[in-house]
């Protein structure tokens, strides 16, 4: 049975009625427009006497049928005889027939008739009112498999139809085309001819050089099946088989805009499309009817876009399924779809009253692991929401702080610790069907030589490595299988400033192994990567004496590091700040052949959060990070900082298409916060648009290039010239010690820019003497008693700066200020 759609007042495309003959639909086309004067809708007009006059009753169809000559020219075949009165006679009665094959359908709006094409060489018409079987015309020379209507006057009306049996004689064009076309599209008013087929390629050609395309279009991944050229917008649409739908820009040739089947919501065998200018507006007919309405992107939304109404304190990536999943203090965790951005599940209360501080998943990734401020592991069925296991370590309900999901020898555990100070081993056995679960004993030297301090974060590093860290800022690196200490490194703790009365937090809170260094057991490159008090961070080596590497600090404002993610060949690392900054250094030659004085080279850095960063993941297969804060709010970012979108946001993204992305956005209170606009360095004249380099490192190199100047002038010293020296060395130090916002105005300028050559500096060492005796008031001194003194001055000067013949002459006057 084949649905017939009409425009209804308060539908889009909604059925007005059935075939009762059942026919296969292949494709439909956009019924002709109503003759100017006539109202919209299905009109009464009368059909014209030549096609009355042509018509069969139901019963005498099956024998007789109406050729084309005698309804080209006109004429009333002899055996059809008052057919209009047996029409009105027998019309309501039918009789079944045979299915038929229909290749296209298109309606006669202004006779309320609906024209089908079939199999059997033959049109069929019936009447759009009670859908009833009206005519046919047969004898057709082959199969019509595309129709069109055209409506000229009241008893005038022109149907079309093609086959593929015969071209027409006169001159044609042929275009060739490797694979064949699936799919074209001539528009007369660009005088362009589009072609799609199953090389995915779509071709723009003149009609008139069918030699070469004009352009070719490249972004499909499934072959093309319509494509349609709408001449207001320039615009170019196009679907594929996949389903997916492209909007291309016709004069730049580039792909606009792309919605896969997931995003717009295609479901199933794409059957038709057709594009209405009206409403600008592509209908796609598959499983179901779509309208997919071209609209331009939304502005940014004013309010903030808050993934949760409390603040995020983990999340996490599961790449089975292709979720995040996040949790908030409130205990709520929330499940959300990677590729688009929109919330899946929630559930509320997972461990009461008390927050959440971490998460994990086992090796299957089926199972979701959370600890809690009420010392409690639970694992569960994310999806559903059904807790499996609750874990419990003693009875005094220590706060756990981090864990991790660990196989050791064809052992799986989930490893925890927290404020018990302790670190604590649940085996996962499935065979285990009790709810609650306890951990195993502890190990010997973690009570004898175990951290003194509540115990904040735990890596693994496979297969045998562990390692722990504690508010001290004690780290303790682990042999999983024996249950020993392997070493312990103490963080080095910065001496109190004028701003740190009671000295820096010295707690180290997030660890990173660096796995492919660590597996090779190199004795000389840093193996480990940690945050430290002041805004450091440290790498350690970890084999052959273990020990600091490097000590360096991201951040200008020395905000403390709460978040690290190392790439997975130790290429870069992405460390996040207490103030939302999220810094990318190259590390891969950095601590490789031992201590490291000058920090790594940073690659960029960019604000993602307004406040502190609780979670850095990296999705590497999709080059993504994802980011949580303390801000209520979940991010992905390209691993370049492009931002893609909140979770949560009102309109979702396609994670494949970069143009549904927020980029080159940003949210609206990043933008809106006073410290987004300083930190950047472009904005604040440091470096050329481009340039990524941190403020520090500048900073550093206009010190050292300022406190040079003493030494380019230090051949120059004379009985005087220490005092001299004295009193550049204090400006320098007064210079030196400006705001670090603020610039010299003659090293405000760009980057690159090299001084011009012959100017001055700003400090010259002259020799000062006392004159005896004075002239008259209006006199011109007598100078002759130090003459020669004063050419050997201006000697030295002349030599020091390249001056020239005029600055010569003008050196012999012999002219300065004392």
């Amino acid at each position: 049975m084949v649905p017939i759609f009409g425009w209804g007042p308060h539908s889009i495309l909604s059925p007005v009625g059935i075939l009762g003959e059942p026919i296969v639909l292949r494709a439909h086309t956009c019924p002709a427009a109503v003759r100017p004067g006539e109202e919209q809708g299905w009109p009464g007009a009368q059909p014209p006497t030549w096609l009355l006059r042509a018509c069969l009753t139901p019963q005498s169809k099956h024998s007789h049928s109406t050729g084309l000559e005698e309804l080209a020219w006109k004429k009333t075949p002899s055996h059809h005889t008052d057919l209009e009165q047996r029409l009105r006679a027998e019309k309501g009665k039918s009789r079944s027939r045979k299915p038929r094959w229909a290749t296209d359908i298109i309606s006669m709006p202004q006779y309320n008739k609906l024209i089908v094409g079939t199999g059997r060489c033959e049109l069929q018409l019936y009447e759009l009112a009670n859908l009833e079987p009206y005519c046919q015309i047969g004898s057709l020379e082959a199969i019509p498999l595309k129709l069109d209507y055209c409506f000229l006057d009241s008893d005038q009306c022109l149907i079309l139809y093609g086959d593929d049996q015969r071209r027409a004689e006169y001159d044609q064009t042929v275009f060739r085309i490797h694979k064949g076309v699936k799919a074209f599209f001539f528009c007369r008013r660009k005088n362009l001819l589009l072609t799609g087929g199953l090389d995915q390629i779509i071709r723009v050609w003149n009609p008139h050089l069918p030699g070469k395309p004009t352009g070719l279009l490249r972004s499909h991944t499934a072959p093309v099946i319509y494509i349609h050229l709408s001449s207001e917008d320039n615009k170019i649409f196009s679907v594929s088989t996949d389903n997916t739908v492209k909007i291309w820009d016709l004069e730049t040739h580039s792909c606009l805009f792309t919605a896969s089947s997931r995003a717009s919501g295609i479901q199933g065998t794409l059957a038709a499309c057709l594009y209405l200018p009206g409403p600008r507006a592509l209908c796609v007919a598959a499983d179901t009817v779509a309208l997919l309405h071209l609209r331009m992107r939304s502005a940014p939304e004013p309010h903030l876009a808050l993934s949760h109404q409390e603040p995020v304190v983990c999340c996490g990536y599961n790449s089975a399924f292709r979720h995040v999943v996040s949790c908030s203090e409130a205990s709520i965790v929330k499940v959300w779809d990677f590729e688009t951005g929109r919330q899946l599940s929630e559930f509320l209360g997972a461990h009461g009253n008390a927050g959440i501080t971490c998460l994990t998943f086992d090796s299957s990734r089926r199972r979701l692991v959370t600890g809690g401020r009420d010392g409690c592991l639970k694992i569960w069925s994310y999806n559903n929401g059904h807790c499996l296991h609750t874990l419990k370590h003693d009875e005094k309900q220590s706060e756990v702080c981090d864990c991790t999901y660990m196989e050791v020898n064809q052992n799986k555990c989930i490893i925890a610790v927290g404020w018990d100070r302790r670190i604590n081993v649940y085996f996962d056995a499935p065979c285990d069907f009790h709810h609650f679960w306890k951990p195993q004993p502890h190990w010997q030297d973690d009570l004898n030589n175990g951290h003194k301090e509540d115990i904040l974060c735990v890596a693994q590093c496979p297969p045998f490595l562990l390692a722990t860290s504690s508010y001290d800022g004690e780290i303790i690196i682990w042999n999983v299988v024996s249950g020993h200490v392997y070493c312990k490194l103490n963080t080095p703790s910065p001496s109190d400033g004028p701003n740190h009365r009671e000295g820096p937090d010295p707690s180290v809170s997030r660890l990173a192994f660096l796995k492919t260094r660590a597996a090779r057991l190199d004795s000389v490159a840093a193996s480990l990567v940690a945050n430290g008090p002041g805004g450091s961070v440290t790498f350690w080596r970890l084999f052959g004496g273990a020990g600091l590497i490097a000590n360096f600090t991201p951040s200008r404002e020395k905000a403390q590091v709460s978040s690290i993610a190392v790439t997975t060949e130790d290429a870069l690392a992405y460390l996040a700040d207490q103030q939302g900054f999220v810094h990318v250094c190259d590390i891969k030659e950095y601590g490789l052949q031992g201590p490291e004085l000058q920090p790594p080279k940073k690659v960029t850095f960019w604000r993602a959060h307004v406040s502190m960063v609780t979670c850095l993941e990296l999705i590497e297969e999709e080059n993504i990070l994802l980011s949580s804060s303390l801000d209520h709010t979940v991010r992905l970012w390209s691993m370049d900082g492009a931002y893609v979108g909140t979770f949560g946001q009102s309109s979702p993204w396609d994670i494949f298409t970069p143009a549904s992305w927020g980029h080159p956005r940003v949210p609206y209170e990043i933008l809106t916060d006073p410290r987004s606009t300083p930190a950047h360095s472009v904005l604040e004249g440091d470096a050329p648009p481009g340039c990524t380099v941190g403020r520090e490192e500048q900073d550093q190199v206009m010190e050292e290039e300022t406190c040079t100047e003493p030494e380019r002038t230090s051949s120059l010293r004379t009985p005087e010239g220490s005092i001299l020296e004295v009193e550049m060395k204090e400006d320098i130090h007064r210079w030196c010690a400006l705001d670090h916002g603020r610039l010299l105005p003659a090293q405000s300028k760009p980057y690159q820019q090299v001084p011009e050559p012959a100017w001055p500096s700003i400090y010259q060492t002259l020799r000062c003497h006392e004159i005896a005796c004075l002239s008259a008031p209006g006199e011109k001194p007598d100078l002759s008693i130090i003459g020669s003194e004063m050419s050997e001055v201006n000697f030295l000067m002349q030599e020091r700066e390249g001056s020239g013949a005029a600055q010569k002459e003008h050196g012999s006057r012999g002219t300065f200020l004392v």
